[in-house]
């Protein structure tokens, strides 16, 4: 029997689905027989996005959802309880960056990225775990970043929000271990999606020069349906990313000197 039959009554429930990796994941395990529910700002995506998985005879249901609101995340639990869609699997893959000078952020767009990137993913994964181990079964998969482990000019609050992310599923998989119940964290390299414009769109923000290195979203998504069925802590995509922590250990010294080059000089203030 393999694992797509054994699998196929899971639901996965997916942030940030509207487009990109989470768009990507939700296509793909549709087809692996997984029930998915897209949760993101943008209606008209997500709907076109369901009715897109349902015409291919898969399962898919949206819930339009701003997660950086605590009664949101609350309310958006509530309601899949009552039509009994509670996850097995989390995915939280919702958030967003933003690269330039730490003190010309906005602090709208600080805060915003608290919210998005740490509180949800903390609060969803609160709201949604007693079930998992009162089943018998669940997994949390949190969408990390390579700059988690190796921070860089240009994106302090991104890279620290990622590192929240390499700290808590650490925590979990070991509070974890003895039960069916376990969490991940995928950390990526650059990934072709609508990140970097999003970046360049919040006040203040610059282009980011990992973007020409990015990869299709389609190879994260296979390779998310194998973290799910051979769970494991920390993954990363590519998979030549695994020496990224070594680069911060090793080379910190030289990462500080071609850093600020990178990035460019401060603007004078006025």
């Amino acid at each position: 029997m393999t694992y797509t039959q054994t699998h196929n009554s899971k639901i996965v429930l997916i942030t940030g689905a509207s487009s990109g990796i989470g768009a990507k994941t939700a296509e793909f395990l549709a087809t692996k027989g997984f029930t998915v529910l897209l949760v993101a700002r943008r209606k008209e995506k997500l709907a076109a996005l369901v009715n897109q998985i349902q015409a291919q005879n898969g399962r898919a249901h949206f819930f339009e959802a701003d997660l950086s609101i605590e009664q949101v995340r609350i309310d958006l639990i509530a309601q899949l309880s009552r039509e009994s869609l509670m996850p097995d699997i989390l995915i939280n893959n919702a958030g967003f960056g933003w690269y330039g000078h730490f003190e010309t952020m906005s602090w709208q767009t600080g805060r915003d990225l608290i919210a998005i990137n740490i509180e949800a993913v903390a609060h969803l994964t609160h709201l949604v775990l007693p079930g998992m181990l009162q089943r018998g079964y669940g997994h949390i998969i949190n969408i990390g970043s390579v700059a988690g482990k190796l921070p860089e000019q240009g994106i302090a609050l991104y890279s620290a929000s990622k590192a929240f992310l390499d700290a808590f599923t650490s925590s979990l998989y070991r509070e974890l271990r003895g039960s069916h119940v376990t969490a991940s964290v995928a950390r990526l390299g650059p990934i072709q999606t609508e990140f970097f414009d999003a970046a360049r769109s919040h006040k203040n923000g610059g282009n980011v020069p990992a973007e020409k290195m990015a990869i299709p979203a389609e190879v994260v998504a296979r390779r998310l349906y194998r973290l799910i069925a051979h769970p494991r802590k920390v993954v990363y995509i590519p998979w030549t990313l695994f020496v990224s922590p070594l680069l911060e250990t090793f080379f910190s010294g030289i990462i500080d000197l071609v850093g600020p080059l990178l990035l460019g000089k401060k603007k004078s203030q006025a």
